[in-house]
């Protein structure tokens, strides 16, 4: 690919490939191996640009690849450009779907109290692979996440004191159902929570 005059005056950043990379891979990186006479060329203007959009976007929050991606689509920049800063990136750990997920599982978990139903529905939505999503998921044992509905379920019901003992029932459920919690799980908590006959002493009482 040239550059015209009025692209960064011509010059061309440096492509290089990964170690075992086929020359024509659809991704480069800088500083490892030389690249191919053939390989894709990327203007030094769009290649500092497509650096300068990525890193801003990093620097606010995580973002998976297909989130930075189309952020980077969204700054018309070309598709060599686009490709040449993914595996960049990639390269060096600051575009990791795979750690992605597992903090998203944790966080999304622990400081939101999410089931594993949101949590799923929320790594889809930023497009990270199912075989990723499974991977990370397996950090989340299922006692965590009853004990976890417990005591956002206790928690809730202490509000829920006005109310007769199935509306509360129902409203505590959804609660839970919104978080994303299987029925199973919504079943234990809430018994436990609203001092079903099924549960442990120590229930709210209810009018």
């Amino acid at each position: 690919m040239s550059s015209s005059s009025g692209d960064g005056g011509g010059h061309l950043a440096p492509v290089t490939y990964l170690p075992g990379a086929r020359a024509d891979a659809e991704w480069a990186v800088p500083g490892v191996d030389e690249a191919p006479r053939d390989a894709p060329q990327v203007p030094e203007r769009q290649a500092k640009r497509a650096s300068n959009v990525s890193l801003a976007g990093l620097g606010r929050r995580n973002m998976s690849r297909w989130e930075l991606e189309n952020l980077l689509r969204s700054r018309d920049l070309d598709d060599e450009a686009i490709e040449y800063e993914l595996g960049r990136l990639e390269a060096v750990g600051l575009v990791d779907d795979a750690a992605l997920a597992e903090t998203l599982v944790r966080t999304q978990h622990e400081r939101k109290g999410l089931g594993r139903q949101a949590i799923v529905a929320e790594l889809r939505r930023r497009h990270i692979e199912q075989e990723i999503i499974d991977a990370a998921l397996e950090s989340l044992g299922r006692d965590d996440e009853r004990e976890r509905a417990i005591e956002l379920a206790e928690k809730r019901a202490s509000q829920l004191q006005s109310y007769d003992h199935e509306t509360a029932k129902r409203r505590l459920t959804g609660f839970l159902q919104r978080k994303g919690y299987s029925s199973e799980v919504i079943r234990d908590a809430v018994d436990r929570a609203l001092g079903s006959p099924r549960s442990r002493p120590g229930g709210v009482r209810f009018r």
